[in-house]
């Protein structure tokens, strides 16, 4: 499988255009420069291209060649310069090229939520900032005489409440817009995202996730235009009017109400939905409806509240159906603790400066390392291979940690030959 994605993504790279004057074109392709900066993330090793440096000198040969096919490996100061004119948005078809394998290969039917919907969690994250670092592509924020620079991202992905994978999708640029004269936010970019991609799924087969922050008329509206379903935080301090209608009907006793109990293994839990359809968002004629529902999770014995949440949503709600809606909105928390806390703390260093630049460099260096993301992902889910030898070593660590080494001093002629020798090592048995 590897190969037939590095193949898409080598395509792609080999038609971003190179914005050097002819007669300074010279050893480096700018191909070579993606792919050189894709395999530091793919191998989660800011080292991986010296060592490959040394190992063509010594050998006449090297990993970052056989496995990515990389022609020649510029110097760390020619990658950036080469990559810093290049927007992020040239790298979308690899992103796009990749859901439409996964669905091809039938590996998204695990990520099937209610009514067999594809939920796909959208939050922000910044992965600069800096108070002397900046560019006309970062936003500002002022505080008092202090400026900080940022840039953040939309990063969506596809989630399901009992998978730790999470397969991400093109992401959206948080930054100054041509023409707008404020700064960019995480709704305008979710607006643009939903406004430029809706029309790649089929009506109502995709379900947004986002917290409180989003759960307001213009991306409610927004969906209900576009044929996309919701599940939205809806919390009582934003959305008054809502809670005003809610707290009305539950003195008639006209809030629904399912209640069930559970072990946790050290004491029961009371679990108590309440749900209510046809609401309006926001006071106003023109407001939208919704259906909104709450779980609440009491401690027995004591009475004590241990969590509460509440959501807007556009499914019709029942009391069969509010605890599969309450469960695919929760799954909204994957996109912090299965993605950002992935990218940020186990290996891809999300947060790190791995070159600012002038232009894009930040941005579009962000978007192979969620490549790089996705693609391990992909061979999680669809190389039987990468599966055996990702689950006999355990932890993600030690598997990175073992490719790093090994590619360091050990030549292979492709990612599979990699991947066949650790399971000979590990004295893994073919699958049947």
């Amino acid at each position: 499988m590897f190969n037939k994605v590095l193949k898409k993504i080598g395509t792609v790279f080999g038609q971003l255009p190179d914005n050097r004057g002819k007669s300074n074109r010279t050893t480096y392709r700018v191909k070579d420069a993606v792919l050189s900066a894709f395999s530091v993330f793919f191998m989660q090793s800011a080292s991986f291209l010296a060592h490959q440096r040394d190992m063509r000198r010594s050998k006449g040969r090297n990993n970052a060649q056989s496995l990515f096919g990389v022609h020649q490996v510029p110097s760390d100061g020619q990658i950036r310069n080469l990559l810093d004119p290049l927007e992020p948005e040239q790298l979308s078809e690899c992103f796009w090229w990749a859901y439409e394998e996964l669905k091809e290969a039938k590996a998204l039917e695990q990520y099937a939520g209610i009514d067999g919907t594809l939920l796909c969690a959208m939050d922000g994250v910044t992965y600069f900032s800096s108070q002397a670092i900046s560019c006309e592509k970062c936003n500002r924020q002022e505080h008092g005489e202090t400026i900080t620079y940022r840039h953040s991202v939309i990063a969506p992905v596809i989630v399901a409440p009992d998978n730790p994978q999470v397969v991400s999708l093109e992401p959206e640029f948080i930054r100054p817009q041509d023409g707008a004269e404020k700064q960019d936010c995480e709704q305008n970019a979710i607006k643009r995202w939903i406004e430029r991609n809706a029309n790649r799924f089929a009506p109502h087969s995709l379900t947004i996730l986002t917290d409180d922050l989003h759960c307001h008329q213009p991306v409610i509206g927004l969906c209900e235009q576009h044929k996309l379903n919701f599940i939205l935080v809806c919390l009582p301090t934003s959305h008054l009017t809502l809670y005003q209608e809610i707290a009305l009907l539950d003195r008639i006793d006209a809030v629904q109400r399912v209640v069930h109990t559970f072990w946790n293994g050290r004491f029961h839990e009371v679990w108590t939905y309440r749900y209510v359809n046809s609401l309006p968002i926001r006071s106003g004629d023109d407001a939208c409806k919704v259906n909104w529902c709450e779980l609440t999770i009491v401690h027995k014995q004591t009475g004590e509240l241990l969590y509460r949440i509440a959501f807007a949503t556009n499914f019709l709600l029942s009391d069969q159906r509010v605890v599969s809606v309450v469960r695919c909105g929760r799954a909204r928390w994957k996109a912090e603790n299965e993605s950002h806390n992935t990218l940020k703390n186990h290996g891809y260093h999300l947060t790190h400066n791995f070159g600012h630049g002038q232009q894009f460099l930040a941005s579009f260096l962000l978007s192979l390392n969620l490549l790089a993301f996705l693609i391990h992902t992909i061979l999680q889910l669809t190389d039987p291979l990468y599966q055996r030898v990702r689950a006999e070593l355990g932890a993600r660590t030690t598997f990175f940690d073992d490719i790093r080494t090994l590619t360091r001093y050990l030549f292979f002629d492709s990612w599979d030959h990699l991947l066949a020798f650790m399971a000979k090592q590990l004295e893994l048995k073919a699958s049947p």
